[in-house]
């Protein structure tokens, strides 16, 4: 862990800062929009068009990086992302804000292709799970410290939307200073969506599930604080509180999903999350009830999204998984760009509650379909016929970040004389 942190610091040192810049701007147009009369639908919208950029970065930014380099889309696009952030409070309409939103999630996965691509670089086989892992904290505490940030600021000024800007900004520098000559970038060609279904229902319906989930945790948080009469800092608390239950739990259950059978830990993990999302929309024990339910919401959210990419590896061959991922990554994309804007349906139709109960429907949803796919397909008879569990930070997976975890479950298939095992 120590070699990790000695060869990484500086890029993770980077991705915090970038993450507490990106965490931060989540919140305050949540809460902005809000200030400014933007609807719930609109806002839902603008939301909505972060992860719509981020789909259409997946796609695009490596054939940019083949043809011009990592270093200049490193700074182009965060030059992008910088000036997009301080345009926020200059361009205060709803169209302007949808199209901010869309750039910035399209600049964001190009720069975490390429930081991931760095961080990947200073690892090895023997290290690249600690990294991952350390990776998640970085991203999982940025975005936690964004939250405290926000809390002793005024999200009716420009001093915010100034900081967020300096703070991605400010991110580069370490990454850029630290960085290594990478190798070309090479993608795989995904699987088609009805080859990846064939191999796993669960995985396919539980990712999209999880996109539209994680979208409305990290997207329509603050628009629901907002709603709800909360002060900035019972709202940066309230997000915290998901990550910081996102980070605690991950381990935990991963540990679980190695040693039992991945579907019933599914819907155990997806009930207990419907539980939270009760507590929440029925506000029992006021603001102190709102903070247990974002934790145990958190908490279950977050590691779904590993194992289900972890079940979904079970059944498919080595030379596979990266394929399969790639798709995933994809669905769950889609998943993502709907998210927002159903829930903000719902919170205009029955006001702020709707946020609780959209994740609740997802949740119920992933642990009904669960429980019926185990009447469909057997357990597997032995743990050492399953992929490893790797912690993936659902909310900027990028095609390198799959690839990686890839790579993971390669060395976790390697004996100790350096043979690779047989593939599943």
């Amino acid at each position: 862990m120590f070699t990790v942190i000695r060869n990484s610091w500086a890029l993770l040192l980077g991705i915090m800062l970038l993450m507490i810049g990106n965490g931060m701007q989540g919140t305050l147009i949540g809460v902005r929009g809000e200030l400014e009369g933007f609807s719930t639908a609109w806002m839902s919208v603008v939301v909505s068009a972060y992860f719509a950029g981020f789909l259409l970065g997946s796609q695009v930014v490596p054939e940019m990086i083949r043809r011009v380099g990592h270093v200049r889309v490193f700074a182009a696009l965060g030059s992008f992302a910088s000036a997009g952030l301080i345009l926020y409070p200059a361009l205060v309409q709803e169209v302007s804000w949808t199209g901010l939103r869309f750039l910035l999630g399209f600049c964001f996965c190009g720069v975490y292709i390429v930081a991931e691509s760095w961080l990947n670089n200073t690892t090895t086989n023997e290290t690249r799970g600690r990294a991952l892992s350390l990776y998640m904290i970085a991203q999982m505490l940025g975005i936690v410290t964004a939250q405290g940030l926000f809390a002793i600021g005024d999200a009716a000024g420009y001093s915010l939307f100034i900081l967020v800007s300096v703070l991605v900004s400010l991110s580069f520098a370490p990454i850029l200073l630290s960085a290594t000559p990478v190798p070309p970038f090479e993608t795989t060609k995904a699987m088609t969506f009805r080859e990846i279904y064939a191999v796993s229902p669960l995985g396919c319906i539980g990712i999209f599930l999880m996109g539209g989930m994680f979208s409305a945790l990290f997207g329509m948080s603050g628009v629901f604080g907002a709603q709800s009469g909360l002060t900035s800092g019972e709202i940066a608390l309230f997000i915290s509180m998901i990550f910081v239950g996102g980070m605690l739990v991950q381990y935990p259950i991963g540990w679980l999903s190695d040693r039992l059978d991945r579907r019933r830990l599914i819907v155990i993990t997806a009930l207990i999350g419907c539980l939270g999302c009760v507590l929440g929309a029925t506000g029992l024990a006021g603001f102190t009830g709102l903070l247990v339910a974002a934790f145990v919401i958190g908490g279950m959210a977050n590691p779904l999204y590993s194992v289900l990419l972890a079940y979904t590896n079970d059944h498919l061959d080595y030379e596979d998984m990266a394929a399969a991922s790639a798709r995933l990554l994809f669905i769950n994309g889609l998943g993502a760009i709907g998210g927002p804007i159903v829930t903000g349906a719902l919170m205009d139709l029955i006001g702020p509650r709707g946020f609780f109960v959209f994740i609740a429907v997802l949740m119920a949803g992933l642990a009904a379909y669960a429980v019926w796919r185990m009447t469909q397909r057997p357990a597997i008879e032995s743990s050492d016929d399953a992929a490893q569990y790797v912690p993936v930070p659902a909310m900027a997976a990028t095609p390198v970040t799959i690839g990686n975890v890839v790579d993971e479950w390669e060395w976790d298939e390697t004996s100790a004389d350096g043979a690779v095992a047989v593939a599943k």
